[in-house]
């Protein structure tokens, strides 16, 4: 991986040492290009006009979102966050009183908001599975939770306040032998390291294109196993989704096509596409080699400070890295940080609701390096941290 190459690709990194990619990561030039060229395109010749035009490459993109986590391009739908990508397929399943979800302690906040609405309608029963000795999701525990009441396991690969990967093809398995539907959030995850919808074994999969993909904001996608459908009853019908058959009734649309809406945002489409492109141009093997070593350092570097302490769990690891200073509040060191030219940010308690409720640590400096970020900018970074306990 020429690094340097890439850095004069990433407008970005002139300017900033961006260790927030885990919230938003740098558009590179390339992505950039295509979405004003269709901006151009729709001001030059107007909206409709310019998506006819740009129709085979906007059909690349579900195409290359199928490549990137190894599915089909009649799997995925795309969204315009990865919220509203995991809500079309958690609220289209069909709960009832005394059905079950699982999840794990990791979960998102959003994710565990909707588990308890739709729990508080139907009397359905939310069920969090408790962490092993290494702090990732329990697999046997797991194994021992699913019962013929369990309807869905819903659980986030990577959760927003650590860098802990749960063991997403373990639960798979165990999903698999219970014929229990799989949703798997991985908006942190997609873009890091490879994520293969067959080896882990989920039904459904978000993600977003903002983070670790390097896309635009307002992009997302979910994919659906093509078996999983007859057990989902999308829960918004549109002309998109479905068609109307003349009288009192509609047929829904082929593959994942049904969860989707008519009216989007093609330059944003167009910008995911790139930027998926690129990753698996690059290959996300490779970028998971230098991530995730990154990821590596930053922690060790940063343990090795006295007074500082990182606060990551599970027995693997990625690129985002968790930390607190003695003595200094969490927004004074992401302030300090800032004031260096190092892009950083804080977890939020309510973002890990079942987290939060068995550690007390929160909120914590996160820092969240890429492929295209140095070891000098580690050093940075670790040296503010340091200069604030000094």
């Amino acid at each position: 991986m020429d690094v340097d190459a890439l850095r004069a690709l990433t407008p970005g990194c002139a300017h900033r040492t961006h260790l927030n990619n885990a919230g938003a990561g740098l558009l590179s030039q390339p992505t950039l290009d295509v979405m004003l060229g269709h901006l151009r395109r729709e001001a030059e010749i107007g909206g409709y006009e310019a998506a006819d035009a740009a129709r085979d490459d906007i059909a690349a993109v579900s195409v290359a979102v199928a490549e990137l986590v190894g599915g089909a391009a009649d799997e995925v739908a795309l969204f315009d966050n990865a919220t509203r990508a995991w809500n079309a397929a958690f609220y289209s399943l069909p709960l009832g009183p005394g059905d079950r979800i699982l999840t794990g302690r990791a979960e998102y906040g959003s994710n565990v908001l909707a588990y308890l609405q739709v729990a508080k309608r139907t009397g359905a029963e939310v069920v969090v599975v408790p962490n092993d000795e290494s702090g990732q999701l329990d697999t046997a525990a797991l194994a021992e939770l699913v019962d013929e009441r369990t309807r869905l396991i819903g659980v986030s690969h990577v959760p927003t306040s650590g860098g802990l990967v749960n063991p997403a093809a373990e639960i798979g398995r165990i999903a698999r032998e219970a014929g229990v539907l799989f949703l798997l959030d991985a908006t942190q995850s997609v873009g890091q390291f490879p994520v293969d919808v067959e080896e882990i074994g989920c039904d459904m999969l978000s993600a977003t294109g903002r983070k670790f993909l390097r896309g635009p904001r307002g992009t997302g996608f979910l994919w659906v196993r093509s078996t999983a459908l007859e057990r989902l009853d999308p829960y918004v019908a549109e002309i998109r989704a479905a068609t109307w058959d003349g009288g009192r009734g509609f047929t829904w649309a082929d593959g994942a096509r049904r969860f989707e809406t008519w009216e989007n945002s093609y330059v944003n489409i167009l910008g995911l596409g790139a930027a998926v492109r690129q990753a698996l141009d690059l290959s996300l093997d490779a970028i998971a080699e230098r991530t995730l070593a990154l990821g590596a350092q930053l922690r060790e570097r940063l343990d090795a400070l006295p007074g500082v302490a990182t606060h990551d769990l599970g027995r693997d690891r990625c690129a985002i890295v968790t930390a607190k200073v003695d003595g200094v509040p969490t927004e004074d060191v992401v302030a300090a940080l800032a004031r260096a030219g190092v892009n950083a940010t804080a977890t939020v308690p309510e973002d890990t609701q079942f987290d939060t409720e068995v550690r007390g640590v929160h909120p914590l400096v996160r820092l969240s390096p890429h492929y295209y970020n140095t070891e000098a900018e580690l050093d940075r970074a670790v040296e503010v941290i340091a200069g604030l306990r000094r």
